[in-house]
């Protein structure tokens, strides 16, 4: 009988269960997938999938448990099986996807999803999953709760738009609108105060925001979404990773002569971080000159300003990186100090 070698619990999360199936590989490279059953996604259906795989595999050889990164349902299965100090992997669903893809799957269930996942942690050398700091996970929370609020907001003044250029507005309900609006108003300002509290409150934290605030067109609100969404730049290895997670890569489809796609971002990573450079990149376009060079030569090379916007936001989250990596301050007078002393 062929030895085992790895052993993988391939998780499908959802709202209410959890769908696994075991997988284990032998010195021979054959994978096998084996086992298959569905839990409560519960502090009890937790426990049952913990015995239920203890039963199911060789317990002299380390059991991986893989799930996809599903909004926040994963979450505290994950909190829980750390806790136990049991190794977890959580991967972003296009990583699961884009394997799924090179498998004979014709029909895709939560049962064949999970089959997929536990093939992916099979092949693949993946990393332990690290709970987010708990500063970075309550910035985190305030981030995204703001972001809610002002996208929440840019809607209710659409609609006070509205009503006040009918024929005939009706001034109770532009009264109701405009309350909604001082409402959104101060609540943000309660966040925003929050924020700025929860960073002051801690060294590390207000030290790296200060630190990454000296990017150009960088401020507060944007350091923290960038470091809350990254965990502090954990498992990020180097800018290129950064890049991807972000879904800020370029994905580009070529074949021979006659296969010749345009180039794009594949927007396959986190869309808070992408959308957290957007207006800083704007900024540094207009008041750095290391920026507005990189954005006036792609602009004069394809003549898109979107897409020329699009490469500052990544520069711009790479200069954050190097920043933080290097402990140093931005100055936008490197290059030219460089070139003098070059000449």
């Amino acid at each position: 009988m062929e030895k085992i070698v790895k052993q993988v619990v391939g998780i499908d999360v959802a709202q209410k269960e959890l769908v696994v199936a075991l997988g284990r590989m032998y010195e021979n490279w054959c994978l096998e997938l084996y086992a298959h059953k569905t839990f409560a996604n519960t502090a009890k259906g937790f426990e049952a999938l913990t015995t239920w795989v203890g039963k199911q595999t060789d317990l002299s050889i380390t059991t991986r448990f893989v799930m996809e990164a599903t909004g926040v349902y994963h979450e505290s299965l994950a909190y829980y099986l750390d806790e136990l100090g049991l190794p977890v992997s959580v991967v972003l669903p296009n990583k699961i996807s884009n394997f799924s893809r090179t498998l004979d799957i014709k029909t895709i269930t939560d049962k064949t999803s999970s089959e997929s996942i536990a093939r992916f942690g099979l092949e693949r050398n993946l990393e332990n999953w690290k709970r987010p700091n708990d500063v970075y996970k309550k910035l985190r929370q305030l981030s995204r709760e703001r972001n809610q609020l002002v996208a929440e907001r840019t809607m209710v003044k659409n609609e006070l738009h509205a009503e006040k250029s009918e024929a005939e507005p009706n001034q109770r309900s532009i009264a109701r609108i405009k309350k909604r609006i001082d409402l959104l108003n101060k609540q943000e300002k309660e966040i925003k105060t929050e924020i700025s509290d929860l960073v002051q409150a801690h060294e590390e934290s207000k030290k790296v925001t200060n630190l990454i605030c000296s990017v150009p067109g960088v401020g507060l609100l944007t350091a923290v979404a960038v470091l809350s969404e990254t965990n502090g730049f954990d498992l990020i290895r180097n800018k290129r990773q950064l890049a991807s997670y972000a879904g800020l890569d370029v994905k580009d489809k070529q074949s021979g002569t006659s296969v010749k796609g345009k180039p794009r971002i594949s927007k396959q990573g986190n869309k808070h971080l992408r959308k957290a450079m957007h207006l800083p990149a704007l900024s540094a376009i207009r008041h750095d000159e290391r920026f507005k060079a990189v954005f006036t030569r792609i602009v004069q090379k394809h003549g898109i300003k979107m897409k020329a916007a699009v490469a500052v936001q990544r520069k711009l989250l790479e200069m954050i990186f190097t920043v933080y990596k290097t402990g140093m301050i931005y100055d936008k007078n490197y290059l030219t100090r460089v070139v003098e002393l070059a000449s």
